[in-house]
């Protein structure tokens, strides 16, 4: 399985955990919900879709709507085949969840993890954050020592784009940062005795963060001097 299908699988199975989707509402979700796969087609998300059927974590049930079936027929159509999680399935994506490995640290993962922070442990949370924190600062250090090895040899336009490439990982370090800390705070608040006081400011499904503080994951696109 390749990495970019490993995520679709991923990010298909926790949008099914919320309610059973047809294809179209599938790919309307993953378009506007998830960025990440805003250029993928129905040819990719169907043969993930019978994939996951096959492996007995989805199955396929025909749509609720009466009408729309005696409809589709009518009309010489197949009519909409809706997908549900199967109890394997959800215990899948559960185990999904809690990996916190390298692959979870990458852009586009990270992005799709990111994206179902509201059904992960706090913890794991914690060390998603934390590992992909530590790569950024890694590609950072790289960055810098590059542009200092080549910056005689450059001419002003390439050096702006390097260091454009290099800020915009440097502000999602400094959103890490922040992520981080709100998560430690509401660990903390958790084990005080004010907790239940200090819980009025803080969203309790999303650890640590604040109500209504924008948490969209910087676009890792923008770091275009990787």
């Amino acid at each position: 399985m390749s990495r970019r299908s490993g995520i679709l699988e991923f990010a298909v199975l926790g949008l099914l955990r919320e309610s059973p989707m047809h294809g179209y509402e599938l790919r309307k979700r993953l378009n506007t919900s998830l960025g990440i796969f805003r250029a993928f087609s129905y040819g990719t998300l169907y043969p993930c879709l019978k994939t996951l059927v096959a492996s007995g974590w989805l199955i396929e049930e025909p749509g609720s709507a009466p009408e729309d079936a005696v409809a589709a027929s009518l009309a010489g159509r197949r009519a909409k085949i809706v997908y549900r999680l199967t109890a394997d399935g959800k215990e899948h994506f559960e185990e999904l969840l809690s990996h916190t490995g390298p692959d979870t640290w990458e852009d586009e993962h990270f992005a799709a993890r990111f994206a179902f922070f509201g059904q992960t442990e706090r913890e794991v949370r914690m060390r998603v954050l934390e590992g992909r924190r530590s790569r950024l600062e890694e590609r950072l250090e790289k960055m810098r020592a590059s542009l200092v090895r080549t910056r005689e040899r450059l001419d002003d336009y390439t050096l702006e784009l390097q260091r454009h490439g290099m800020e915009s990982v440097e502000r999602e370090v400094r959103w890490l940062n922040e992520l981080i800390e709100s998560e430690r705070a509401g660990r903390d608040q958790r084990r005080s005795p004010d907790a239940d006081a200090a819980q009025q400011d803080i969203s309790g499904d999303t650890g640590g963060l604040p109500r209504h503080r924008d948490t969209t994951p910087p676009d890792p696109s923008e770091d275009i001097a990787k």
